[in-house]
């Protein structure tokens, strides 16, 4: 184990938790609803989610000639569905009546559950991972894990802190709050091109695409 690749470890946690998705969008509406506090509990709870499906993209990356990857395509594959009708979904979705986002009344078990189901989490993880991991993966043995999933953690905490004081600031709630069916909108297409990618590269990984 070496420092870069600790390091690299660190920045993939940072670029996933940074890249758009269902609990950023979520992140969002709670903060323009409910301010900073709010904001940190569900990014928290969220947290449990981000070491589960990060564990499990390592598992992929580096148990892949020891396990096989069939499982792992097939996780793929469900939650490549899951993200395309949840795209779907948020395409449709209409705004607060009152132009205000939901109130949230308990942030930390919200992030949660949350963060355990988002279905963007694992092709993204692994896709994230793989770019800076893939080409060491080769020579990582398991007792790798638990350090390149401790670097990870503190990518996500840093990445975490940024998105809770840009969440709560009055520009960006403002913001949120006037531009919002803009916002689902865009965020729908972005969740409809993870599903896509999440999709092909289970196929691939399966054998049902080229």
């Amino acid at each position: 184990m070496t420092w870069g690749l600790l390091l690299a470890s660190a920045v993939a946690g940072a670029a996933y938790t940074l890249t758009p998705g269902p609990g950023f969008l979520a992140l969002l509406g709670i903060g323009a609803a409910q301010g900073r506090r709010a904001g940190t509990g569900f990014i928290l709870g969220h947290f449990a989610g981000d070491v589960l499906w990060s564990t499990l993209a390592l598992l992929a990356i580096v148990g892949a000639r020891a396990v096989g990857s069939t499982v792992f395509d097939l996780l793929g594959l469900v939650c490549g569905a899951y993200l395309g009708w949840l795209g779907v979904w948020t395409l449709r979705a209409q705004p607060i009546a009152d132009g205000g986002a939901a109130e949230v009344r308990r942030p930390l078990l919200r992030g949660l559950a949350f963060g355990l189901t988002n279905p963007k989490a694992y092709p993204v993880a692994l896709a994230t991972f793989t770019a800076l991991l893939g080409a060491q993966a080769a020579a990582l043995a398991f007792s790798a894990l638990p350090p390149l999933l401790g670097a990870a953690c503190v990518g996500f905490l840093a990445a975490d802190a940024l998105l809770v004081a840009l969440a709560g600031a009055a520009g960006v709630r403002r913001l949120y709050r006037r531009h919002e069916v803009v916002i689902l909108r865009l965020s729908g297409l972005v969740f409809l091109a993870f599903a896509a990618a999440a999709l092909r590269n289970a196929a691939i990984g399966l054998g049902l695409a080229g």
